[in-house]
């Protein structure tokens, strides 16, 4: 799932990126409010989910989190703060943050507290997805069908998860693509469609359905006889 971190420290911005790189996030780091407010309310905007420290240069980070839910962007946000700065902490939530991690901050927390927010956001209360007998654990990035552990290489990891996330819906492979690619990559014109291929050999050709000439969806029930 990619999301978009907001972090003037180098030091700090460095190590999250790596830690979040680490649990399976795509992430693109911006450094000051503007260019996260940029990135944010870019057209087709990408991202499942923001961390935005509050003490950003150029524009503060309140500001840009309260002007997302000002003009009623939701997006998930989770907001950094100084372990001292409780007025800050309540303020970005009465602002629309959806939780707050504090400085220093410990990479497995955060992850898993971005986590709980992505699955909150698509309407998924437990740690575990679960779509017909697919079970995927994003925490130890782990799938089984059935009672059977179905070894997926990292990108299919990350497809069939953003798949089983809005299972029900079709994704365009451009969607597909904006989750599973941050800045910069090259992204080969058929990636997808290879992915796709990789995963319908590894769990059965039924589960993911081709909606010609719009995307794939993921299906919530298996077909009937």
């Amino acid at each position: 799932m990619r999301i978009l971190l907001a972090e003037d420290d180098a030091l700090l911005g460095d190590g999250l990126r790596a830690g979040l790189r680490q649990q399976g996030f795509v992430v693109d780091w911006v450094r000051d409010g503007l260019a996260a407010e940029r990135e944010l309310r870019a057209e087709g905007q990408p991202y499942a989910a923001a961390v935005l420290d509050l003490g950003l240069p150029l524009k503060d980070g309140l500001d840009v989190l309260a002007g997302l839910r000002r003009d009623k962007i939701s997006l998930p946000v989770l907001v950094l703060t100084a372990r001292d700065a409780v007025p800050d902490r309540i303020r970005g939530l009465d602002l629309g943050a959806d939780d707050y991690v504090i400085k220093p901050i410990d990479l497995h927390e955060l992850g898993a507290r971005l986590r709980a927010l992505l699955r909150r956001s698509h309407g998924q209360a437990q740690e575990l997805l679960r779509v017909q007998d697919l079970l995927l654990d994003p925490a130890a990035r782990t799938v089984q069908r059935g009672e059977t552990a179905i070894p997926l290489s990292t990108r299919e990891f990350d497809l069939l998860q953003v798949l089983m996330l809005a299972a029900g819906r079709v994704l365009s492979r451009e969607q597909l693509e904006q989750q599973l690619y941050s800045w910069g990559q090259e992204v080969e014109s058929n990636a997808i469609e290879v992915h796709i291929h990789h995963l319908r050999r590894k769990l059965g050709s039924e589960l993911i359905q081709t909606v010609r000439g719009v995307g794939y969806v993921l299906m919530r029930e298996a077909p009937s006889a």
